[in-house]
C-alpha cells in the first residue's frame, strides 16, 4: 500500500466515458489481481433511493454503470477463470427488490460468462426490516452470505479498548441496546463479517463519495460496514447526553435527556412487538413535531463529537486486510494485508445531509488508490475539510495493534494523468484547488478548513 492517491475527471456515467477515466486505474488492477482469483466488489448500497426523495438516488449509492465499468476491466485481468461477488450489505430497512432495480445484474453476469468469469450478486444481510416513519413493523430473515460469516473477536486489538459503554450500552441498529453493548463488553469486540469478503483473494472497494452524519465523510474506510453481516454487533453511538458518558446528543440540557429516555421507552415497548408497530406510528410523529425531524435535529450521535462510530469502522477495516476464515488475524504488517483497492464513484457527489439525504453534486471525479487511508485523506481535503478533524481518518494513523498504514499524513499525495494541476503532495495544493462540500450540519463548523478552500 502506498500513500498515493490517482484522481481522475469523468463527466458523466456513459460508459464509454466510465473506460477512458478508468484506463490510467488499469496499472493498480494489475498490480493487484492474478489469473483465477476470487474478487470482492463492494459497491455502496445503503439504500434504494434519497431519505426523502425517491426519484433521487445517484448521489446516494454507487452508480450501476460504474460498476459495470470496473467490472469489466477486472474480469479482464482474471485470464479466463476466477470468481467475482458483487457484495453488500446494505441498511437494514433498505428493500433489496427495490435496490435490485437500480443493479445490471444480468448484464454483470453476462459479462462474467463470456469472460469464463463467475459473477454472483449478494445481498450480505440477515435481516431486513419493514419500517414506516422511523417506526419497524416486521423483522424479515435474509439468506444472508451463501457461504455463512466468520465471527471475530479483537478482543485486546480492538480501538474500542480503553473506551467504556456509557451506562446506557452502545447503540447499534436495533431497537435494544443491550446486544450491542454486550458484544463490546467485558474484554470481547466481536464482529460477523462475511465469509465471501473474508476468503476473496482480492478487495476492491466501490465506495460513493458523500458527507455522512455520524462519520463526517463516507468514502473508503466507512464502506466497510457493508462487510458486516450483522448489524447489531455494530456500535454506532454511545446512548445517553455526554454527562452520562455517551455521545448521543452534544449537549446535556433537559430536552436532549427528556427525549433519549422517551426514545429508549419507546423502543423497548415495542421490541418484539412489530405488530403493534403501525399503532405507535403517531406517536413517533407526535415525537417529531415536538423534538423535531432527524433532518433538522442532532440527535443519535449525528454529530462531530460521536467518539463510538469511527472505532467501529477502524476495526472492520482490520478485519478486511487481517482477517482469516477461521476467525484469527495474520500478523501485523503491510506484507500480510489482503490485496486491497479503492476506486471511489465521485461522479455525482454527495454533500449536505449524508449518507441517507445528500443533496447531489456532480463533482465529476474518479478517485483510487491501493490504501483506503490515504485515498480518503485526499478525499476530505479535496472536499475542503480537514482529515485531522475526521476522526475515523485522524485515528487511523495512530492504531497500536494491525495497522493499517506505514506512512505519515504528510506523505499523501495525488497523481493524475488528466488533471495535472492537482497532482503533487496534498500539503502543496494551492488555495481553491478541489471543491467545497457542505458538511452534514452536524458537522458544520467544525471540519472544513480554515479558508474554506479545498488545499
Amino acid at each position: 500500500m502506498t500513500a498515493a492517491t490517482r484522481i481522475e475527471a469523468c463527466p458523466d456515467y456513459e460508459l464509454p466515458s466510465l473506460a477512458r477515466a478508468l484506463e490510467p486505474f488499469d496499472g493498480l488492477l494489475a498490480e493487484a489481481l492474478r489469473p483465477g482469483q476470487s474478487v470482492t466488489l463492494k459497491p455502496n448500497w445503503l439504500a434504494s433511493h434519497h431519505r426523502y426523495d425517491a426519484s433521487e438516488w445517484r448521489s446516494v449509492i454507487t452508480h450501476p454503470n460504474f460498476i459495470t465499468a470496473v467490472l469489466q476491466k477486472v474480469v479482464g485481468h482474471l485470464g479466463g477463470s476466477g470468481r467475482v461477488a458483487i457484495a453488500d450489505s446494505p441498511q437494514t430497512d433498505c428493500q433489496w427488490a427495490l435496490l435490485e432495480k437500480r443493479m445490471h445484474a444480468e448484464q454483470w453476469r453476462r459479462i462474467g460468462a463470456e469472460a469464463g468469469v463467475e459473477v454472483e450478486v449478494l445481498d450480505l444481510r440477515e435481516q431486513e426490516f419493514r419500517v414506516q416513519d422511523g417506526v419497524v413493523l416486521e423483522r424479515r430473515k435474509r439468506p444472508g452470505d451463501p457461504r455463512g460469516s466468520v465471527e471475530f473477536d479483537l478482543a485486546g486489538g480492538s480501538e474500542f479498548v480503553g473506551h467504556a459503554p456509557s451506562p446506557l450500552g452502545y447503540y447499534g441498529s436495533d431497537y435494544v441496546s443491550s446486544e450491542t453493548t454486550a458484544a463490546h463488553s467485558g474484554g470481547h469486540h466481536r464482529y460477523r463479517v462475511s465469509r465471501t469478503v473474508i476468503e476473496s483473494d482480492v478487495f476492491i472497494n466501490l465506495p460513493k463519495w458523500k458527507t455522512h452524519k455520524k462519520a463526517g465523510i463516507t468514502c473508503s474506510l466507512k464502506n466497510l460496514v457493508g462487510i458486516n453481516t450483522y448489524k447489531n454487533f455494530l456500535p454506532h453511538h454511545n446512548e445517553g447526553t455526554p454527562a452520562r458518558g455517551g455521545d448521543q446528543f452534544p449537549s446535556d440540557d433537559a430536552r436532549s435527556s427528556l427525549e433519549g429516555a422517551l426514545l429508549r421507552r419507546f423502543k423497548a415497548v415495542l421490541f418484539g412487538r412489530e405488530r403493534y408497530g403501525r399503532l405507535l406510528v403517531p406517536v413517533k410523529r407526535l415525537g417529531a413535531r415536538v423534538f423535531g425531524e432527524t433532518r433538522d435535529q442532532i440527535r443519535n450521535g449525528n454529530w462531530y463529537g460521536n467518539d463510538t462510530i469511527w472505532r467501529m469502522i477502524l476495526d472492520l477495516n482490520k478485519l478486511l486486510l487481517y482477517g482469516e476464515p477461521d476467525g484469527r488475524l495474520r500478523p501485523a504488517g503491510a506484507a500480510s494485508r489482503k490485496p486491497y483497492l479503492s476506486i471511489v464513484d465521485g461522479i455525482v457527489a454527495g454533500e449536505g445531509n449524508g449518507p441517507e439525504a445528500p443533496d447531489a453534486l456532480a463533482a465529476g471525479m474518479i478517485l483510487g488508490g491501493s490504501d483506503p487511508v490515504s485515498v480518503d485523506f485526499a478525499a476530505a481535503r479535496l472536499m475542503g475539510f480537514d482529515p485531522r478533524k475526521i476522526p475515523s481518518i485522524a485515528n487511523a494513523f495512530r492504531i497500536a495493534h494491525h495497522p493499517l498504514v506505514d506512512f505519515d499524513p504528510e506523505q499523501v499525495a495525488l497523481v493524475s494523468d488528466g488533471l495535472p494541476a492537482l497532482a503533487g503532495p496534498l500539503a502543496e495544493l494551492p488555495p481553491g484547488s478541489g471543491f467545497r462540500f457542505e458538511p452534514h450540519f452536524g458537522w458544520k463548523g467544525h471540519i472544513e478548513l480554515g479558508d474554506r478552500a479545498a488545499a
